[in-house]
């Protein structure tokens, strides 16, 4: 549960994105509520449909909620323009998604890179980051491999090591181990609880409700409400 004493780095106050399908409205979202303090494991869970994925695009202002409040660290970003979203989303929150989204021609060292190219860093510097991020996942001998030349649990950790280049305190992960095998599952949830006991706040997506009790709080979302707000170690059912 979170810590009422901390400010929250994220604040949703009746949070609804709703569609329009022809000549219905369909409510994705229909009054989403909650805080996620800094330095929070929280794990959305929900069935297919439920508005999970939708949620967590909010969280990490890729989308806009058609109506309700979202305050990121005390600030309102929920009717940002898209240039003050994208300024937003690169300075705060780093991601990780499920297929990885690597790019097939650049090393691993130049895939970690990337984002400080965008954020205008020298060359020599890009390097000299990048290889340390990739180091602190174990793959400082993997820096010149092409994500062909990688397995799937490689190929993850170069996306962690991705998401952090630029320092974000906020990591999303949308199914990060959906592709992965047992031990490959294993080594990346490892990763993500060493960066929460070093401080940072990470919001992962998952299905699985064993990877989601592994979090410090699970958030059941069904039929665009929250209906569930537990702890860790609860197994929860999401179907």
């Amino acid at each position: 549960m979170p810590n009422s004493e901390k400010v929250p780095t994220i604040r949703l106050r009746g949070i609804k994105k709703i569609y329009k399908m022809g000549t219905e409205e369909v409510a994705a979202l229909n009054g989403i509520d909650t805080d996620i303090t800094e330095g929070e494991f929280a794990a959305l869970m929900g069935p297919s449909g439920s508005g999970k994925s939708t949620l967590m695009n909010i969280l990490g202002c890729l989308d806009r909620p058609t109506v309700g409040s979202y305050l990121l660290d005390g600030d309102e970003v929920a009717h940002l323009s898209d240039d003050n979203l994208a300024k937003t989303r690169n300075k705060k929150i780093g991601f990780v998604f499920q297929n990885f989204n690597l790019l097939s021609k650049l090393t691993s060292l130049e895939n970690v890179a990337l984002p400080l190219l965008y954020a205008g860093v020298g060359l020599d510097e890009r390097k000299e980051i990048a290889f340390s991020h990739l180091k602190a996942v174990g793959l400082a001998d993997r820096a010149e491999h092409l994500p062909s030349e990688l397995s799937g649990g490689q190929r993850q950790r170069v996306a962690i090591a991705r998401a952090l280049v630029n320092d974000p305190h906020i990591i999303m992960a949308d199914e990060p181990t959906g592709n992965l095998d047992t031990k490959s599952t294993h080594e990346i949830m490892e990763i993500f609880q060493e960066l929460h006991k070093k401080g940072r706040t990470i919001i992962l997506v998952t299905h699985e409700p064993d990877i989601a009790a592994c979090a410090s709080r699970q958030l059941l979302v069904r039929d665009g409400v929250i209906e569930r707000d537990e702890g860790r170690g609860v197994v929860m059912d999401v179907v």
